[in-house]
C-alpha cells in the first residue's frame, strides 16, 4: 500500500497544529505509519498461507481461519490510520478555503481593501470549531477501533500458538497452528498502546483549546469593568481661570503634588 498521500496530509497539517498536535502527528507518523509500513505488513504477510490445520478436509482450514481471524489485524489498522487522519485533511481544506476567499476579496475590491481575516490559518471562528471537532473525531475513531478489536478477539491480545477448531466441515476437533505468534503479540500490544497514547494526546489538546478560549473570554469580560473603575483617574485635569477655586478641598481636581495649572486656559 502506498502511504505517500497520507504522509503529505500529515506534513501539510503540521503547520496549522498546536504544540500538542505536532506531538500527535509525530507519534502517528513515526510509531504508527512507519511501523506499519516497515514491519507490521511483513509480519502478517503470511498469516493465511501459514495457518495450518492437521486435517486434509477441504475447506476446514479456511473456515477455522475465518473463525479465529474474522478481520485481518493489518487491514483493521490500515482502515484505522486512514480514518484517524482524515479530520486533519478537513483542517487543511478549511484553511485553503479561507485563503481562496481572501484572494477573491482582494481581486474584487482591490489590494488596499481591508482583509477578511487577520490570519487565515489562525484558529478563530469556524476554523476553531473545525479543529476542535477533528480532535474529537480522531479520539472517537481510535476508541471505536479499540472497542471493535476487543469485541472481535474477545479481549485476547496474546496470539496463541495452537487453536482448537471444530467448525463445519471439519470432521472433528482439529488443531491449527499460527505462524510467528510471539512476534505478532508484540506488535498487537504496541499498536494498542500507541492508539491509547494518541487518544490521550487528543483529549489533552481539546482541554488546552477549550481552556484557552475560556480564559480569553473571561479576560475580555474583565477589561471593560477595569476601564470603568479607572475612569476618574483617566479624566484630563480641568483648567481653572483666575480667581476660581475648587468647590471643596478634597476634590479630584486638587491632587497632591500636581503640577501648576496654566492660567492661560486649557490648550
Amino acid at each position: 500500500m502506498n502511504w505517500s498521500f497520507l504522509q503529505g496530509v500529515l506534513s501539510g497539517v503540521n503547520k496549522y497544529s498546536t504544540a500538542v498536535g505536532r506531538i500527535w502527528l509525530s507519534v502517528v507518523f513515526i510509531f504508527r505509519v512507519l511501523v506499519y509500513v516497515v514491519a507490521a505488513e511483513d509480519v502478517w504477510d503470511d498469516e493465511q498461507k501459514d495457518f495450518v490445520c492437521n486435517t486434509m478436509q477441504p475447506g476446514c482450514t479456511n473456515v477455522c481461519y475465518d473463525e479465529f481471524f474474522p478481520v485481518s489485524h493489518v487491514r483493521l489498522w490500515a482502515l484505522q490510520l486512514i480514518l484517524v487522519t482524515c479530520p486533519s485533511l478537513l483542517v487543511v481544506m478549511h484553511v485553503t478555503y479561507r485563503e481562496e476567499r481572501e484572494r477573491r476579496h482582494r481581486r474584487k475590491h482591490g489590494p488596499n481593501a481591508p482583509s477578511l481575516y487577520d490570519n487565515p490559518s489562525k484558529k478563530r471562528g469556524g476554523l476553531w470549531w473545525t479543529y476542535l471537532l477533528s480532535l474529537v473525531f480522531k479520539a472517537a475513531v481510535d476508541s471505536g477501533f479499540l472497542y471493535i478489536f476487543h469485541r472481535l478477539y474477545h479481549g485476547h491480545y496474546d496470539m496463541p500458538r495452537v487453536v482448537a477448531c471444530s467448525e463445519s466441515p471439519c470432521p472433528h476437533t482439529v488443531d491449527c497452528y499460527i505462524s510467528r505468534p510471539t512476534e505478532k503479540t508484540v506488535f498487537i500490544y504496541f499498536m494498542v498502546v500507541i492508539a491509547v497514547i494518541c487518544i490521550l494526546l487528543n483529549l489533552t489538546e481539546v482541554t488546552y483549546l477549550v481552556g484557552k478560549r475560556c480564559l480569553e473570554t473571561c479576560g475580555r469580560r474583565r477589561r471593560p469593568s477595569r476601564r470603568q473603575s479607572h475612569l476618574p483617574d483617566a479624566c484630563p485635569p480641568y483648567a481653572l481661570s483666575k480667581g476660581e477655586h475648587p468647590p471643596n478641598g478634597n476634590s479630584d481636581l486638587m491632587k497632591a503634588g500636581s503640577t501648576e495649572v496654566d492660567t492661560g486656559g486649557y490648550p
